[in-house]
């Protein structure tokens, strides 16, 4: 064989291993392409999804583990977690989510003022715990110190940690509450809290199904936004013509006491 025949099946060889090479090449790049829509679609969807779950309650997303109520929840599904004598004429419900800003904002105004009233025997608070935070903007901030929460009403010091937790609220978007050892870190300021029953409560997520069930709770129900605060089944909270202010919180639970 001539070396001139030998140059050209060699070249005819490696045109047919280039012309390979860039039909790979093509085939890949097409499969990248069609990929990367996929993804785009599937991620707008789940934004889709995830903005519905926070207005509907949860979706079909299965819960882990049993469904254990806190000691002392009540309500429809006990769903609900009591504070202050239940002989008190004005009830105060509260749907709350402890990473929501809006929610930390309505605790730091009215705090004081809801502990008077407890106290003085004339409001009962009803809290209800939701997670549209960790649903909206992803993380376990919620759903943890929900638990952490229900944890503490197992042993009865759910108001002293719920209050806590929004004076030590993070940013929104910081799931600083996802991380386990900071809700046990803050459970030690309260008296009694942390003991081996609490770690292994909030550890486990004992709580987490009931927590889950309580979000579902709140998406059947009318209301869309956290904070939504009620007093006696009527909307008292969020109407900026006419603010609430810890006075006229005062004025309509004695309202509510003459009644």
């Amino acid at each position: 064989m001539s070396q001139k025949n030998s140059d050209g099946k060699r070249s005819a060889r490696e045109r047919l291993q280039e012309q390979r090479q860039r039909e790979e090449a093509r085939a890949k790049r097409k499969r990248t392409l069609i990929a990367g829509v996929i993804v785009v679609a599937v991620l707008g969807a789940g934004a889709g999804i995830a903005a519905l779950v926070a207005n509907t309650g949860g979706g079909k997303k299965e819960a882990a583990g049993p469904l254990v109520a806190p000691q002392g929840a009540t309500g429809k599904d006990s769903v609900t977690i009591p504070v202050g004598k239940p002989a008190a004429k004005a009830t105060l419900t509260v749907y709350e989510d402890f990473r929501c800003p809006g929610c930390g904002g309505f605790e730091n105004v009215f705090r004081d003022t809801v502990n008077e009233l407890e106290q003085k025997g004339q409001l009962k608070a009803e809290y209800h715990l939701v997670t549209l935070i960790d649903n909206n903007l992803g993380g376990s901030g919620s759903l943890n110190a929900a638990n952490a929460a229900a944890c503490a009403q197992d042993a009865g010091k759910f108001a002293a940690y719920h209050d806590l937790l929004f004076k030590n609220q993070p940013q929104e978007t910081d799931d600083a509450y996802g991380k386990k050892a900071r809700l046990l870190e803050l459970a030690g300021q309260v008296p009694g809290l942390d003991t081996p029953a609490f770690r292994t409560c909030v550890d486990d997520g004992t709580h987490d199904s009931w927590v889950k069930k309580s979000h579902e709770a709140f998406g059947k129900s009318s209301y869309r936004a956290t904070p939504t605060v009620l007093l006696n089944g009527k909307s008292i909270y969020g109407d900026q013509k006419n603010p609430l202010t810890p006075d006229k919180l005062r004025q309509m639970v004695a309202e509510a006491a003459k009644g």
